[in-house]
């Protein structure tokens, strides 16, 4: 369990940095913007690799594969990791690196984020929702499909994310509304946080020690009541001038 607790020091290290970075990026952004998305872009992505290092230390011990959230960090974390593709760019990123907002001048975007605890603040990380199914949809004919899960696991996954997580709504959403595909966004934050909630209580059940400051203090957080109902999604329209 030594190595466990270990990984988990680690995890809350990371989200401690992010909330850090976060908590700097309005300020930064006004010095230098390019910085700014980058630090916030490689911080949400080292909790990402931070999480993974728990699942390889911790997957005899918790069933990260039997929930659409964690098995979501996961394919994020790999995709990110490996990078063979030029999928998984955050919106920020999108939009102020190569002339986006140029670019993209007068379109609309759908900004979808699930709703925590009755809609108190969350930080943003949004991806693109295409990105995510281009990876395990088989039926998109995509050339970046994830090969090293197999076609069984990919459609594993692919109902997991509609049924658990209601893609499969914001999809619905996004064309009864007329949006292309590709200016559909997903918060990741909320999916996060309830990976969070289930992996730190689970392993608080089962005795781990949270003893060091970051550890302790998330541990508190996130087996604290936590009210996420995937139904639950806040839809917004961004649109560029």
């Amino acid at each position: 369990m030594e190595v466990i607790k270990l990984a988990i020091d680690k995890l809350s290290n990371s989200m401690r940095m992010y909330s850090e970075v976060c908590a700097g990026f309005d300020r930064l952004k006004l010095v230098d913007r390019e910085e700014a998305i980058d630090d916030l872009d490689r911080a949400f992505e080292a909790k990402l690799e931070a999480f993974h290092s728990l699942y390889d230390v911790s997957k005899s011990e918790f069933d990260y594969f039997g929930n659409a959230d964690t098995s979501l960090l996961i394919l994020l974390r790999n995709a990110i990791h490996h990078r063979d593709h030029t999928l998984f760019h955050s919106w920020n990123y999108e939009m102020f690196h190569n002339k986006g907002l140029e670019k993209n001048s007068g379109a609309a975007f759908l900004m979808a984020s699930h709703i925590v605890n009755s809609g108190i603040y969350t930080s943003r990380h949004f991806y693109r929702l295409d990105d995510i199914l281009d990876r395990i949809d088989d039926s998109r004919a995509s050339p970046y499909l994830e090969n090293k899960m197999g076609k069984r696991n990919r459609e594993k996954l692919t109902k997991q994310l509609n049924e658990d997580l209601y893609f499969s709504s914001i999809a619905s959403q996004a064309i009864s509304e007329r949006y292309p595909s590709n200016q559909v966004y997903i918060n990741i934050v909320p999916i996060f946080i309830s990976a969070m909630s289930k992996v730190f209580g689970h392993f608080k059940d089962k005795g781990i020690d949270f003893s060091r400051f970051d550890s302790d203090v998330y541990v508190r957080h996130f087996t604290k009541p936590m009210c996420i109902d995937f139904k639950d999604i806040d839809f917004k329209q961004v649109r560029l001038p």
